[in-house]
């Protein structure tokens, strides 16, 4: 069975028009082409679309039926070919968690300030590649190295690694708090997006793990007190939940922010990204 978009738009500026003459003039071409256009899609799927009469022309139960799913096809086909024709006019940016925390604000302004002609947009999922491999960005920030040599990345800053505690943990009285402090709690992790492993601590010295995969998840178990979590600074600015503190690990090892793109096929704005939050890093 084929069935073509040129049918399926024939089907429907038949329903909208309401005459084949007029279907015919709002696609451009003949009442002729009108006619067996239809013929051809009602062959294809072996029912009847349309009832004719004199007067008019109505859709039978089946061609109801047809034209709603018709319509959504075509706006899902125009949806491709203005993501796939954009080039220059768009660029997806991908995370996680947390976008850029602090900077995500400051960014998104300047962008908007120095490149008016080209929509940013923010994509929140929750893969290794914040949505790149799935193709729902067009690069993405991360805070593990890619292990896939189709990627290319570039670490653009880094930020301090915090612990999250419930706001009546007795850790929470502390200003800071060291690794050794957590080796004897539950630590709630991200295997595949967080930057935390047990390899943080000493061999012997090593907490319990439980596994979520998601922050709002994190937050509301971290509140009860049950677990513990550590993060980037990025988290905790841009999730505050009442309930929830986050203390600086002073012996910890900063994260590394990365952004990650395509490396045979970077968008034009890549290195235009990459240099604004370099700036926003370094300078703030």
């Amino acid at each position: 069975m084929d069935v073509e978009l040129r049918q399926l738009r024939c089907l429907v500026a038949i329903v909208d028009e309401g005459t084949f003459t007029d279907a015919a003039a709002a696609l451009g071409v003949s009442q002729a082409a009108v006619s067996r256009t239809l013929a051809s899609l009602e062959r294809s799927l072996g029912v009847r679309l349309l009832r004719r009469t004199s007067r008019q022309v109505t859709p039978t139960a089946t061609g109801l039926r047809v034209v709603a799913h018709a319509r959504r096809v075509l706006a899902e086909a125009d949806h491709l070919v203005r993501e796939a024709t954009s080039g220059h006019a768009r660029v997806r940016m991908g995370y996680a968690w947390a976008a850029l925390g602090r900077h995500t604000l400051p960014f998104q302004r300047r962008w908007s300030a120095a490149h008016p002609g080209v929509e940013l947009s923010l994509v929140r999922v929750n893969s290794p590649t914040a949505g790149l491999l799935e193709g729902m960005c067009d690069l993405a920030v991360v805070r593990r190295s890619p292990d896939d040599r189709r990627l290319d990345s570039a670490v653009v800053g880094l930020e301090r690694r915090l612990c999250a505690l419930a706001a009546d943990d007795p850790l929470a009285r502390r200003r800071t708090v060291r690794l050794a402090d957590l080796g004897g709690r539950v630590l709630l992790v991200d295997r595949r997006t967080g930057t935390t492993t047990v390899d943080l601590w000493p061999a012997g010295s090593r907490p319990v793990t439980e596994e979520t995969h998601d922050v709002d998840d994190w937050l509301t178990v971290i509140a009860t007190g049950r677990c513990v979590g550590l993060t980037a600074e990025s988290t905790a600015n841009q999730y505050r939940r009442p309930g929830v503190v986050y203390r600086p690990v002073r012996d910890a090892e900063p994260v590394a922010v990365r952004l990650i793109w395509w490396r045979d096929e970077p968008h034009p704005a890549t290195q235009a990204v990459i240099e604004h939050v370099t700036a926003l890093y370094r300078t703030h």
